[in-house]
């Protein structure tokens, strides 16, 4: 990488809040004070940023990302295998042309994976996401590579918020309880193939659902772009060992619009392979999203133009896949 890179994205090392981040009076440190504000311009200014000194070695990252490449390199037949389906709690393996993005088809494939959970822990609506995570049949390594990945981004983004919160002027755990006490998460594994030519789609615009995402991709491919306030697309460009952090649609509700949710998309015009491993971090499955009370207090907005919004996470998310996958028994 060049010495003269100047990332569009601010940068964050949050190695000072992990340090304290089971401590109540953490923004008494002057380094947790330091993260916290850099945390709130970024939410303010871009709602994307990198996150480097999270603690999760590069070593592990850079793995995640090879037997990723490893699984897309198998035979269509082979990937088959896990593929998608609506009875699947549409689990699994999706080929290139599946996925929609505000009704247009993108140019990547992808593994899909959501918290798995009891039979009828969520009721008719958790019903559509009811089953269990899909994986090649030969890659056990693969799977337990997975679990130990998602458990430390599941805790890595919950010491996030905590600095979301500060940095929204409550208390590091206004994100957790009866919100986040026991937070879903989806995970999608996605590959997008080389092209030689300008403008193909790997990905459309849009803002994710939840409240956090982690992206880990693939260091030596610029690809996914971001739109600043000036309206301009602006290139994500990988900085090894970090993660690019982006808030979400249920993270701006909360908020109540303080922080938005930001247009992304991803345009792979390198000939190389790309692959992309998107954390998100949600809510309760079950939980009843709304402004938190004490945001509403500190940031009564425009009382004249602002609409209250309340939706059920579960129903936004499930919504949001089955239409996502609206021409998904087409493809079978």
């Amino acid at each position: 990488m060049a010495t003269n890179f100047k990332p569009h994205l601010p940068i964050i090392d949050i190695s000072p809040l992990l340090v304290k981040c089971d401590d109540p009076d953490m923004m008494d440190d002057t380094g947790v004070a330091e993260v916290v504000r850099k945390l709130d311009r970024a939410c303010r200014d871009v709602g994307f940023f990198y996150v480097i000194g999270h603690g999760i070695s590069e070593s592990l990252m850079r793995k995640v990302k090879e037997m990723t490449h490893r699984f897309f390199e198998l035979p269509y037949e082979e990937k088959l295998k896990i593929k998608i389906t609506p009875a699947a709690g549409y689990r699994g393996y999706q080929k290139i042309g599946v996925n929609y993005t505000s009704g247009k088809q993108d140019f990547h494939e992808a593994i899909d994976c959501y918290r798995e959970f009891k039979q009828g822990k969520y009721g008719e609506t958790g019903k559509v996401l009811e089953g269990l995570n899909q994986w090649p049949d030969n890659s056990q390594e693969y799977k337990g590579l997975m679990d130990e990945y998602i458990k430390l981004c599941t805790d890595l983004s919950r010491n996030i918020l905590r600095g979301i919160s500060l940095a929204l002027g409550g208390s590091p755990y206004e994100f957790e309880g009866e919100m986040v006490g026991d937070p879903f998460w989806v995970m999608r594994i996605i590959g997008y193939p080389g092209v030689n030519q300008e403008n193909v789609i790997g990905c459309g615009a849009h803002t994710d659902y939840g409240l956090l995402t982690l992206i880990n991709q693939d260091d030596d491919k610029t690809a996914l772009q971001v739109k600043n306030l000036a309206g301009d697309w602006v290139s994500a460009i990988p900085i090894p060992g970090s993660f690019i952090c982006n808030i979400g649609d249920m993270l701006k509700i909360l908020s109540n619009g303080v922080y938005e949710s930001t247009l992304h998309r991803v345009i792979n015009n390198a000939p190389l392979y790309r692959v992309c491993i998107a954390f998100f971090y949600e809510t309760n499955f079950d939980a009843m999203v709304e402004p938190l009370e004490i945001f509403k207090e500190k940031y009564p907005g425009d009382k004249r133009s602002q609409v209250p919004k309340r939706v059920v996470y579960g129903e936004h998310l499930v919504n949001k896949v089955q239409t996502t996958f609206a021409k998904l028994l087409e493809y079978s």
